[in-house]
């Protein structure tokens, strides 16, 4: 056996004296960690050993490589190089067994020094089959020191780590633009992101949508902002934590709304009892099936509370026949069908109503419209099985109820013709899926009707009873609401029973992206936005004008083809031009679907006092730096 002692001198340039020549030391340091690649130290002359025959001077690496940190941080880096000799002790013995080593000792002054003390077989103090050992001793002795080193920074980070204010969220949400400060808050801690607001990546718009609240359900969208960098980034921004006594507040037991689903904080709120919210417009014409939690949210009434195990359909049949259906039969016993489809509220671009004259209704932007792919059982599947005719002579409606219902009672309700309920073509669907997911709540968990090519006012959510009748269905909301008028009618002279209820809506478009006001940089403008048409038409093309409509361009569609006449779903468009600075820009679009009909070029001539199909040029104007 050799009992080896090794006094190894680190120095901060990683060379060792020896013989009065300086030499590069194996790839082994005070921090445990191998240079690029593994241990490639091999003996020179006679003996194996580690490195040193007997009588000779070190034998040279081959090749002479540098150990490297570049996997440290600059703490580690500073703790492998900038620290003070160490004592490296080693103990080889039978059976392969390393002792830990002693604590560090005093530096040693002078050259290094290696004593052989004989005891073992082979010239050179033993086999090649003791470098193995002796670099786990290497290895496990600068681990320990590294960590040790670790601990020991860490614990004066953490004396040293400044105490940061606390805010409430109120206070947080008082900083929602450049003017103010950009606040936005990321578990519990707030950050000032106002300085990071024009260098992110996707765009000022983007961050901004977080402003005054939580990064988390906007970062949850995009899967790069789990990159560890990302936080580290974000760090940099801290100013503060939430206090510890914020907390959600306890639910009103008395307000009927107060078993509402929560809701993505994004959502712009047009009410809140009922909820009725769109999302920002820049994230619309970013994806072409919108995110369930992005889904603009259409309520009219207290979102009902549904066990799935109990809940029934009722298909009230021919002949005073009652069909009742569970989920599960309703999976089960019918074929499933899916169908891309764009919904759009009829209040959809109100806003841009009232600013003409004053009308009744929330105020919607261009959020009211999303698009999903829905899945579930035909509605004509259904009404056949319970003993419905595919036609039936004279005027016929399929009535639907929903679960949400008033004080008094009475549910929301709204019906569509017959012919289009059974109508193969149609896909009309009881819908039970959303985007390949379960129904959220705000949107008819667990059954819905989806009538795709129709206003979303007759896409009944919370399904619960559906009847055919030689009326129209009675609701308030289709009787006396969900109609258009001439702009001469007033409240004094409106009477709904002359009107139509609105079924298919007509052609549609808007710019999402720039928004209103913005200033963007000069050289090249990239304008994006969506365009939809009712009644299956497909939207064939959607002209761009970038000063109010006196030129135009034609932008580039992409969506989904569908069949003649079953575009559902609506198209996205964009169009990138060169824009010259100091100028300002009126863009204005305008779409044609299938049929050639195009959007009016002015509000005016369609307002109505309900505020309903606002479907005019849309307008927006920007300025472009200097």
């Amino acid at each position: 056996m050799y009992l080896i002692r090794a006094r190894i001198r680190l120095r901060p340039d990683n060379a060792y004296r020896h013989g009065g020549r300086r030499r590069v030391p194996p790839q082994v340091h005070a921090c445990g960690i191998l240079a690029r690649g593994p241990f490639n130290a091999r003996p020179q002359g006679r003996g194996g050993g580690v490195g040193w025959g007997r009588g000779r001077g070190p034998s040279r690496l081959s090749p002479p490589l540098r150990p490297s940190v570049k996997a440290f941080g600059p703490a580690q880096r500073r703790g492998c190089h900038a620290g003070p000799a160490a004592m490296l002790l080693l103990r080889v013995v039978p059976r392969r067994r390393v002792r830990l080593p002693l604590p560090p000792l005093p530096p040693h002054r002078g050259s290094s020094r290696t004593d052989i003390v004989p005891g073992g077989p082979g010239p050179g103090g033993g086999g090649g089959g003791r470098v193995v050992p002796v670099l786990a001793a290497l290895l496990g002795l600068g681990a320990a020191l590294s960590y040790g080193e670790r601990r020991r920074r860490a614990a004066h980070a953490a004396a040293a780590a400044p105490s940061y204010p606390r805010y409430t969220r109120e206070e947080v949400g008082r900083h929602r633009s450049p003017e103010e400060r950009v606040w936005v808050t990321h578990g519990t801690d707030v950050f000032d992101v106002t300085d990071f607001v024009e260098l992110h990546p996707g765009g000022p718009d983007k961050i901004l949508l977080a402003a005054g609240g939580a990064l988390e359900p906007f970062w949850a969208l995009y899967a790069v902002h789990g990159e560890p960098h990302v936080l580290e980034l974000l760090q940099q921004y801290k100013v503060g934590e939430l206090s510890p006594d914020e907390a959600p507040l306890a639910p009103d037991s008395q307000d009927p709304f107060a078993g509402d689903p929560p809701r993505h904080p994004g959502l712009r709120v047009n009410s809140q009892k009922p909820f009725n919210a769109e999302p920002p417009a820049e994230l619309l014409a970013e994806r072409f099936l919108t995110p369930n939690e992005l889904f603009f949210t259409r309520n009219h009434l207290p979102v009902p509370v549904v066990e799935p195990s109990s809940y029934r359909l009722r298909v009230d049949g021919p002949g005073g026949r009652t069909l009742s259906l569970s989920l599960d039969e309703l999976r089960s016993r019918f074929p499933k069908h899916e169908v891309t489809a764009t919904l759009q509220c009829a209040g959809n671009r109100r806003a841009e109503m009232s600013r003409v004259r004053p009308v009744k209704g929330l105020p919607w932007d261009i959020g009211a419209i999303g698009t999903a792919r829905w899945g579930g059982a035909r509605l004509r599947d259904v009404l056949l099985h319970a003993g419905f005719p595919e036609e039936r002579q004279g005027e016929w409606h399929v009535c639907f109820e929903g679960l949400d219902a008033d004080p008094g009672g009475a549910p929301y309700g709204a019906s569509i013709p017959y012919g289009r309920a059974l109508s193969p073509a149609a896909d009309v669907l009881l819908a039970y899926e959303m985007n390949g997911a379960e129904l959220p709540r705000d949107h008819g968990f667990p059954l819905r009707v989806v009538v795709p090519g129709v206003v979303g006012a007759r896409s009944v959510k919370w399904l619960r009873r559906v009847a055919v009748s030689p009326a129209e269905s009675p609701s308030h909301w289709q009787q006396n609401d969900y109609k258009g008028f001439s702009p001469c009618v007033d409240w004094d002279t409106v009477d709904y029973r002359t009107a139509p209820a609105i079924q298919e809506l007509p052609v549609q478009s808007a710019v999402t992206q720039p928004r209103p006001g913005a200033a963007v940089p000069p050289g090249e403008l990239t304008v994006k936005g969506y365009a939809w048409s009712g009644g299956g038409r497909e939207v064939v093309r959607v002209d761009v004008s970038l000063d109010g409509g006196r030129t135009w361009k034609v932008a580039r569609l992409a969506g989904e083809k569908a069949p003649l006449g079953r575009a559902w779903a609506w198209a996205l468009w964009e169009l990138t031009v060169p824009v010259a600075a100091g100028t300002e820009l009126e863009i204005v679009c305008k779409a044609v679907d299938s049929s050639y009909n195009v959007q009016p070029d002015s509000v005016a001539p369609i307002w109505n006092l309900r505020g309903v199909l606002s479907t005019a040029w849309h307008r927006v104007r920007v300025s472009v730096q200097d």
